[in-house]
């Protein structure tokens, strides 16, 4: 019976892969890799022999209803993405849609997403919370950040690391300096590290010391 899988995979840790994870795929007809090549490396680590596809943003428009064919002549799939959770700020969203359109089962399993614990451990209230992933890059920036001034939940961004500085100078321009933040890079590898602070004092740390590797950005909404 034909059934896609959507597979979490470990942000950087390969201890929190978990064993469902990878008897998933072990067990499933063909794996979706949003880079075969850093996949290539999960899987030969776990001695995983399942066939890989590529299927990132730059080809999933193309790729969609070459995987539907496959899924409704029986085949079961599992889709992964370089780290974390697939669909959460990485490709997965037009082929869980499409398999919705055409009656195929999905199935997510449980695992890695960088802001849960991101959030967790920033010591900012987690009852409500919004997640806005990447902020655009140009077009839209500055609406996007006054309409978010006004935003009483905490707030979760991705960000790169040669970005964050001009992030957090965006933020204290229209959260105001004093606006509460947690950062955290490297979540659940060696270097791991969370500063937290005013918007002031966290910007001041990262312009003396230039941030490396995957950050997340936990903002306290506007208690105004």
């Amino acid at each position: 019976m034909s059934k896609l899988f959507i597979v979490p995979t470990p942000i950087g840790n390969l201890e929190d892969m978990t064993f469902r994870a990878i008897r998933v795929l072990k067990e499933v007809d063909l794996i979706l890799a949003e880079d075969t090549r850093t996949s290539g490396k999960l899987l030969k680590h776990f001695e995983i022999s399942t066939p890989m596809q590529s299927h990132h943003m730059h080809n999933e428009h193309k790729t969609v209803n070459r995987i539907i064919q496959k899924l409704q002549s029986g085949e079961v799939i599992a889709l992964i993405s370089d780290a974390g959770t697939p669909a959460i700020s990485d490709p997965g969203f037009l082929l869980s849609r499409a398999c919705i359109l055409h009656h195929i089962e999905i199935e997510c399993l449980p695992g890695a997403t960088a802001f849960v614990p991101a959030l967790v451990n920033s010591g900012l209230p987690n009852d409500k919370f919004v997640f806005e992933g990447f902020l655009p890059v140009k077009k839209g920036r500055q609406t996007r950040l006054k309409f978010l001034a006004e935003e009483t939940r905490t707030m979760i961004f991705y960000e790169s690391p040669h970005k964050l500085v001009k992030t957090l100078n965006n933020f204290s321009e229209y959260f105001g300096k004093d606006r509460q933040v947690s950062v955290s890079r490297e979540l659940s590898k060696l270097h791991e590290e969370t500063i937290r602070g005013s918007v002031q004092d966290v910007l001041e740390h990262f312009e003396a010391k230039s941030p490396k590797g995957e950050i997340v950005v936990i903002v306290e909404g506007n208690k105004k």
